[in-house]
């Protein structure tokens, strides 16, 4: 019989169960501030949901041995996105979710087969919302989120914003069959890749001077007008973006930076793109991220070109290591535990009567199952157990 876990999987003890329950609670304490309203997907779909139209790779789904193609969720987005365009399509717009769940995703590693990489989040889905409102609002949601989460300074929490239509702004200039694989070694900062490909020398000098332009939103705003003209609207539009979140982001000391060539794991986001990463002990850790997924709704809406989505979450399990590590989780325990003890076996009905007498006053109480030698050996059992005693003479 194995003894540990499937590889990449985990066991949860009582202290990590309790501080995730406690960053769920926080989190979905300001979700429902915010008007949104909790729903719970299947752990099961259908691949050609999960895979939400080539977005996200087959090889990155767990797949399930049944008689329709069926796979374990790696992320939440298209499962609450399939549902709004369907159970919930009555409802009017914009459609605000919150969820939390975990979500298991498919890691292949050479010579070891495929690890599992299971992880419990908690984040929004706003439906309905399309342009610069829903992008701000989601982006004040995220900062008003994390207020509540106990960082420190030196964990120099940064949100990297990113945008689809910015990074196509800045392929325009180069040949159109160069583009996918310029998109590739910038989103990799690939620099001698991108040396080897055959671009005119002020295309190559350009888009290197692009895999070093990020920082500050605004100055990076600057550089991007000299590059690409201070007509786009989209440049606009990012400004717009930055200066509804700016005053709250410092108040909290939360760094902006614009990052062009910032690209997620997942192929979801059609606009905006955002991750929250904090520094860990050893390296950054991303403890937040999403964006805008307009064109995934539409295909849940065929025809429906207006149809909008755009949407974070939280990945809880980072999020708790990160403070754990400094300690700055409340107790995930609560109060102490109060230990009803008995010295005669025949007293084990008063002991339980004692032991609800005491839930029923709201506190937390636990039996010891066997007679105790004296109040003295009671005494170390609770102090054992991290109670006090309730002691039955």
């Amino acid at each position: 019989m194995a003894l540990q876990p499937a590889s990449g999987a985990q066991d949860l003890l009582p202290r990590d169960v309790g501080a995730n329950r406690w960053i769920c609670e926080q989190l979905a304490a300001v979700y429902n501030r915010w008007g949104y309203a909790e729903v719970m997907p299947p752990s099961l779909e259908r691949l050609d949901t999960l895979e939400a139209g080539g977005a996200i790779e087959s090889s990155q789904v767990l797949q399930v041995v049944a008689d329709e193609p069926l796979g374990l969720r790696p992320e939440m987005t298209a499962s609450i996105a399939r549902a709004a365009c369907t159970r919930l399509a009555a409802m009017p717009r914009p459609l605000r979710l919150h969820y939390r769940g975990s979500t298991f995703k498919a890691q292949r590693i050479e010579d070891q087969g495929i690890r599992i990489a299971e992880d419990l989040q908690s984040g929004v889905e706003l439906m309905g919302a399309p342009g610069l409102a829903g992008d701000s609002e989601l982006l004040r949601l995220l900062l008003d989120a994390a207020r509540g989460l106990p960082f420190s300074a030196d964990q120099s929490p940064t949100l990297l914003i990113g945008h689809q239509g910015l990074l196509e702004l800045l392929l325009s200039g180069a040949p159109e069959a160069q583009q996918p694989a310029l998109r590739h070694v910038l989103c990799a900062l690939d620099r001698v890749s991108l040396k080897a490909m055959d671009l005119e020398p002020g295309l190559a000098q350009r888009y290197l001077a692009v895999m070093d332009l990020r920082g500050e939103p605004h100055n990076v705003l600057a550089q991007l007008e000299q590059m690409l003209g201070s007509t786009s609207s989209l440049l606009h539009e990012i400004s717009q973006l930055v200066n509804a979140i700016q005053r709250q982001a410092v108040e909290q000391g939360i760094r902006l930076q614009l990052d062009p060539t910032f690209h997620p794991d997942f192929e979801l986001y059609d606009g905006l793109m955002v991750k929250l990463v904090c520094q860990g002990d050893h390296a950054p850790i991303a403890i937040a991220s999403g964006g805008r997924y307009d064109r995934l709704v539409q295909r849940f809406t065929p025809g429906d070109d207006q149809a909008t989505g755009v949407g974070f979450s939280f990945a809880v399990e980072g999020l708790r290591q990160l403070l754990q590590s400094r300690s700055a989780l409340p107790g995930s325990d609560g109060e102490a535990v109060q230990l009803v003890a008995f010295s005669r076996s025949e007293q084990l009905q008063v002991a339980l009567d004692r032991l609800q007498e005491i839930h029923r006053q709201g506190q937390r109480a636990e039996l010891w199952p066997d007679p105790c030698t004296s109040q003295m050996d009671a005494e170390q059992i609770a102090v054992m157990r991290g109670g006090k005693l309730v002691w039955l003479s």
